[in-house]
Formats: structure tokens, C-alpha cells, sequence
């Protein structure tokens, strides 16, 4: 519960409910880069937890990275965002991830 409280401090505002599409992708783009950021490493070349850019993630399938997103990893330092994200977000930053002109 604890990291949770900390994710959640650390979270920038994600754009409420009812926001622009566009709103709410610049949004959930700034809460990769920083949080995401935090342990993936600035550009996501990998940090304290592994690179997430396409390259490293060609051949994952958004559906299963989502899931991940979500849930988080047992045993690593890949939390769960569930209780803090959409799924429909966690698609959103699935397909950012794997976009290779995302960045």
C-alpha cells in the first residue's frame, strides 16, 4: 500500500474525465516520460527497471504489455497502475510504448 501512496504522489494529473482525446494523450504522454521516466530511465533505455522503447518491446503484443501496466510484475519493482489508470489508458501508454514514432 505504501508504494502505491508514493506512485500516486508522483503522478501528474491526468486530464479528467470528459477532457479532449487530445488533452488526455499529452496527459498520459507526460505520465510515461516522467513516471515511466522515473525507473525506465529518462529516454526508456532502462534504468531500474528494463529499456521499454519499441525496439526492446518489438514483438509484445499491446494487449499483454497492457496487462502489465495494469497489474504490475510480482517479484520486480514494476508496480500495479490499476488503481490509479483506465484500462483504456493502459491501452493508450501499450500502443505509445510500442509506436516507434513516439518519440
Amino acid at each position: 500500500m505504501r508504494s502505491l501512496l508514493l506512485i500516486a504522489a508522483l503522478l501528474p494529473a491526468v486530464a479528467p474525465a470528459g477532457a479532449s482525446g487530445e488533452d488526455q494523450s499529452a496527459a498520459l504522454e507526460r505520465l510515461v516520460l516522467q513516471d515511466c521516466g522515473a525507473c525506465h530511465g529518462l529516454t526508456l533505455a532502462g534504468g531500474l527497471g528494463p529499456d521499454i522503447r519499441p525496439d526492446a518491446l518489438a514483438g509484445t503484443a499491446a494487449d499483454a504489455l497492457a496487462t502489465i501496466i495494469l497489474d504490475g510484475l510480482p517479484g520486480t519493482a514494476m508496480p500495479p497502475w490499476r488503481p490509479l489508470i483506465s484500462e483504456e489508458d493502459a491501452q493508450w501508454i501499450a500502443r505509445y510504448l510500442l509506436a516507434a514514432t513516439a518519440r
